[in-house]
């Protein structure tokens, strides 16, 4: 049995200023693309992107993220509350993200991006998924070193207390995420997209793996109190998961199929 450390949620303090460690893993995951990007783009300079395409992509992807995965959050998660608050809607610094809804303002962004370049939509998201799982990852070691969004009560012997919740034993269940959606993710689209592939195949691999690596984890995480499970003892975070995983196999299959 193991205790959450309880790290001060506040990295860097600066008189009455603090900077928070949730932000620095938005900003490692963010910096990692940019490194990545224009890493693989100089070790394939006949690519038909430019280093300067990177900054744009980090500029219009950090919009979708923060505008689209608050918005899903408010949608998916607390409607009510928020139809009752949309004053609140506003007030990022009080938590609240959802990584369906920033994939989603991501695609939305990347579309007008791809309006903007003159660029195939799914070349752009063939490009980008690859340098995303680090960023999921950072952002999930940021839930574990916040003691939040911890697991589900188990006897396995690398369970967790987190005495800030109460002293049930639980699975570290953010550790398990960034495991599987940060490193493994990473890595098998790294290596699959280090070759040509049809257009299309490394946005389906991505759909596939980040929508199952997130059910299975699901299984382990606590569901939102005030969500619990819903049909079929699936949680929220299944439910929007299982989607993208069909629609990945479908578009996997047509993009490889041979063109008449």
């Amino acid at each position: 049995m193991l205790i959450h450390p309880e790290f001060d949620p506040i990295a860097i303090h600066i008189g009455s200023f603090g900077i928070h460690w949730y932000g620095l893993m938005y900003l490692l995951g963010f910096l990692s693309l940019l490194w990545l990007g224009k890493w693989r783009i100089r070790r394939n300079p006949d690519s038909g992107w430019k280093v300067s395409d990177v900054d744009d992509i980090l500029f219009y992807g950090a919009l979708g993220v923060i505008i689209g995965g608050r918005l899903g959050y408010v949608m998916f998660y607390q409607p009510t509350y928020f139809s009752q608050h949309p004053h609140e809607i506003l007030y990022l610094w009080q938590g609240g993200m959802s990584f369906h809804g920033g994939f989603l303002g991501v695609l939305a962004a990347m579309a007008l991006f791809a309006r903007k370049t003159g660029k195939r939509w799914l070349e752009i998201m063939d490009f980008v998924a690859p340098l995303v799982p680090i960023g999921l990852g950072a952002g999930r070691m940021g839930n574990f070193i916040n003691g939040e969004l911890w697991g589900r009560a188990t006897d396995m012997p690398w369970g967790m207390i987190f005495p800030k919740v109460d002293q049930v034993v639980r699975h570290p269940s953010q550790l398990y995420e960034f495991a599987l959606e940060g490193v493994v993710l990473f890595l098998i689209l790294w290596i699959y997209s280090s070759k040509p592939r049809p257009r299309g195949t490394v946005s389906a691999l991505f759909l596939i793996g980040y929508g199952s690596f997130r059910f299975l984890a699901e299984y382990t995480r606590e569901p939102d109190s005030y969500l619990g499970l819903l049909s079929m003892g699936l949680s929220m975070g299944q439910w929007l998961s299982a989607p993208m995983v069909i629609a990945g196999l479908v578009m996997f299959y047509l993009c490889r199929k041979p063109r008449p």
